[in-house]
């Protein structure tokens, strides 16, 4: 953790770790201990300890293939405690959950050390102490005591699930800021999925607060759909991981293929041109070899994000292997297409990838180049392998014409 983290993140983590066991702890021994307390925080360890159980082999695998935005469903118990317990009942809640999780699934995978556990912890501890006292100084009162008929417990259940998640949310997005020095909106925030994913469990906490209250047993007919939820996104993070580059976050050559049929296929039907580009990084063994092969995916994934950057929101970017990309360019002419692989190629000239190097020492490599390949459908070709064909050619002759430069084939091929 020393070592490896920036200084400001170590900081700023110690600080959540101290402010999180002080606010949690002085909760405690300022306040007698109420029979209510025991009880639902009992209940709540027991069904989230239950849930992670029935869903541990789901949550480790999910866990592998996250990036640094990952939600996982113990925001239901979260939300919930948040709603029954005081602050410093449902901060303890929090911590043996995140603990109930470390030994039983994150211990096992590689990308959550230790350290980030206990920031998480820390987060969560924060986002649900803020989140109960929020419901005690409101004076919407107890949930417990509120009539079923009146708005009183939906008001409680929305309070407590707001300001967890906005909590929740602004220390999550600080600790990534401070994290990490490559981040990108969808790092901060999570995907559209993830986000939909938080509400859902937040509406179930939300329910499972009030079935606590009003009808406990209900409460049992929230595990099952929770696990099958939690089984579906798993699902669909594997569709998404079975199209998608490891090293670059970019569609693999099998994803990309897939929608660049089903794009030609559109093009046919409505006799519209569609380009693609193939961009090849020149000179890339020189970078492994002077600065070690994580420099090179580092450059990579720069040179990645620069491709996605110089593009619209419609094309579709891939990854092919080694140093080559295509770039899929629907409703474009051959001449808009050389446009944008020149805008390409001059945007590469001017990049800069700080990479870390021996003795936690940061070098910056410069100095890339890249050379492009234009093919333009129907022109060159109404099917993809033609078409990448047809760009491939191109991009062989601006190899052998010198590198950093674009060569169009067009209607000649």
């Amino acid at each position: 953790m020393w070592s490896s983290t920036r200084p400001r993140w170590l900081a700023f983590g110690l600080l959540c770790d101290t402010s999180a066991a002080v606010l949690m702890l002085a909760d405690l021994f300022s306040r007698p201990v109420m029979r209510a307390d025991i009880q639902w925080f009992l209940v709540l360890l027991a069904l989230g300890v239950g849930q992670g159980e029935m869903s541990r082999h789901i949550e480790r695998v999910r866990r592998w293939m996250a990036g640094q935005s990952h939600i996982n469903v113990t925001s239901v118990w979260y939300v919930a405690g948040a709603a029954l317990l005081t602050p410093g009942w449902v901060s303890v809640l929090a911590v043996l959950l995140y603990l109930h999780l470390w030994l039983r699934v994150w211990r096992h995978v590689r990308s959550r050390p230790a350290h980030r556990v206990v920031a998480s912890t820390a987060a969560s501890v924060l986002s649900c102490w803020a989140a109960s006292y929020a419901v005690q100084v409101s004076g919407l009162g107890v949930l417990t005591e509120a009539r079923p008929a009146t708005a009183q417990g939906t008001l409680i259940v929305l309070l407590a699930a707001a300001v967890f998640e906005l909590v929740n949310l602004l220390l999550a997005v600080t600790s990534i800021t401070l994290y990490t020095r490559e981040r990108s909106i969808t790092d901060l925030f999570g995907t559209w999925s993830d986000n939909a994913l938080e509400l859902v469990t937040l509406c179930l906490g939300g329910l499972v607060a009030l079935a606590l209250a009003y009808q406990p047993v209900l409460v049992l007919l929230v595990l099952p759909p929770l696990v099958m939820m939690h089984r579906n996104v798993l699902l669909k993070q594997l569709e998404v991981a079975a199209a998608t580059d490891e090293k670059t976050g970019l569609f693999n050559a099998f994803g990309w293929r897939d929608l660049a049929s089903r794009e030609l296929a559109r093009a046919q039907r409505s006799q519209s041109a569609c380009g693609v580009l193939m961009v090849d990084l020149d000179h890339f063994k020189r970078v492994n070899d002077t600065h070690g092969h994580l420099a090179g995916d580092s450059v990579l994934k720069a040179v990645g994000n620069l491709l996605r950057a110089e593009v619209r929101d419609y094309d579709v970017v891939g990854r092919f292997g080694g140093e080559e990309f295509a770039v899929l360019l629907p409703d474009i002419t051959e001449h808009q297409a050389i446009a944008i692989a020149e805008r390409i190629r001059a945007a590469v000239t001017k990049l800069e990838v700080e990479v870390a190097i021996e003795d936690h020492q940061v070098a910056t490599i410069s100095g890339l180049s890249v050379s492009i390949g234009v093919a333009v459908c129907p022109d060159s070709g109404t099917v993809v392998d033609r078409l990448l064909l047809a760009a491939d050619t191109a991009l062989y002759k601006a190899k052998n014409d010198g590198r950093n430069t674009v060569v169009s084939v067009g209607a000649n091929l």
